[in-house]
């Protein structure tokens, strides 16, 4: 019984995925000029995913989910959706693997226009230099407070810290790099009070 109701949920849950691809498929086409449409989003969320990879989205909401209980802020997957503006004025929207928000009120749907505290991106070969470039800067644009880039495949995580160069701009500095030699000093940078395990964030990763 608990594997026909995992095999749903999987089934859902990929659903909701092939959702999100098609909606990100659409808007790109507007970027080509092919129709018109009002936002400016890329194919570039979810592209490739694999259940590694979902796995460590799973398994880093399951392990905060709960911590944040009775409080203003709230832990999502990849089925929200930010709306932004990039430094030059243009409406972006883009799809974080994990984020928590204390600011949710400003929502239409699914889709949040005030900035996260923190986001998470699991890296995979599709997504890994826009995740690194273009995402990047706009998370610090928004002055998002830390940002979270897992490697499952090496299991590594690189923990990005914002803070402000000599010209007062918004950038991100390595904070530390965790693996498994290092494991113990995993945390939440701006979230002191919520723990999670290197165990936690890479359950059911086995290659």
């Amino acid at each position: 019984m608990s594997i026909e109701v995992h095999s749903v949920n999987f089934c859902l849950f990929v659903l909701v995925q092939s959702t999100i691809i098609l909606v990100t498929a659409l808007n790109d086409l507007n970027l080509k000029g092919v129709y018109n449409m009002d936002w400016n989003l890329k194919i570039t969320d979810m592209a490739g995913a694999t259940p590694e990879h979902s796995s460590v989205i799973v398994n880093f909401v399951a392990a905060v989910r709960y911590q944040l209980k009775n409080s203003t802020c709230y832990v999502y997957s990849d089925n929200v959706q930010y709306r932004f503006k990039d430094a030059e004025g243009n409406n972006k929207i883009v799809i974080p693997d994990a984020s928590i928000n204390c600011r949710t009120k400003s929502r239409r749907g699914n889709t949040f226009t005030d900035a996260p505290r923190f986001v998470m991106e699991v890296l995979s070969p599709s997504t890994e230099k826009y995740d690194r470039t273009e995402k990047m800067e706009l998370y610090a644009q928004q002055e998002i407070e830390e940002y979270w880039i897992v490697d499952w495949r090496t299991k590594t995580i690189e923990i990005y810290e914002l803070d402000y160069d000599e010209n007062d701009i918004p950038k991100y500095y390595l904070w530390k790099t965790i693996s498994e030699e290092n494991k113990d000093e995993l945390r939440l940078v701006h979230f002191p009070n919520i723990k999670i395990t290197f165990e936690d964030l890479f359950d059911e990763i086995d290659y």
